[in-house]
């Protein structure tokens, strides 16, 4: 039996499937990252061996290739969320790990471009933790 993961975007239009492992799953902190993410950093699993399946909405996905750079992020056109890509010519798929609708099955390998961490990212175990929204 294959292993497979399902994932969409936040509006639900663009679903996919991955069938297959993955190999690697890193948490990278490089600025190009952390703009296109808004956020510190970002969890992307790969994979060289998976299939990647669209099941709706591979219409509505759109990549972006930063000039110059090896930096690529797929996104849904109609609602923003990051979507898997196909990358370094076809050799390796990348799938944000928030867009999985399953659990992650690997934990995180790796920091990448720690050097390039966001200034707020120390002490944060330290904040208080709420379940929701603080009241």
């Amino acid at each position: 039996m294959s292993n497979k993961s399902a994932g969409s975007c936040l509006c639900g239009k663009v679903k996919y499937e991955v069938e297959g492992n993955f190999e690697s799953f890193f948490l990278c902190h490089c600025k190009f990252c952390q703009k296109d993410t808004g956020s510190a950093y970002a969890a992307n699993l790969f994979s060289t061996t998976s299939t990647l399946n669209w099941l709706s909405g591979e219409d509505l996905v759109k990549t972006f290739n930063l000039p110059k750079t090896r930096h690529i992020k797929s996104f849904c056109s109609n609602c923003g969320s990051a979507t898997p890509s196909i990358q370094n010519k076809g050799r390796f798929i990348v799938v944000p790990a928030g867009s999985l609708d399953v659990p992650v099955k690997i934990k995180p390998n790796a920091h990448l471009f720690v050097g390039s961490k966001a200034n707020w990212e120390k002490g944060l175990e330290d904040l208080q933790v709420f379940e929701g929204l603080p009241v």
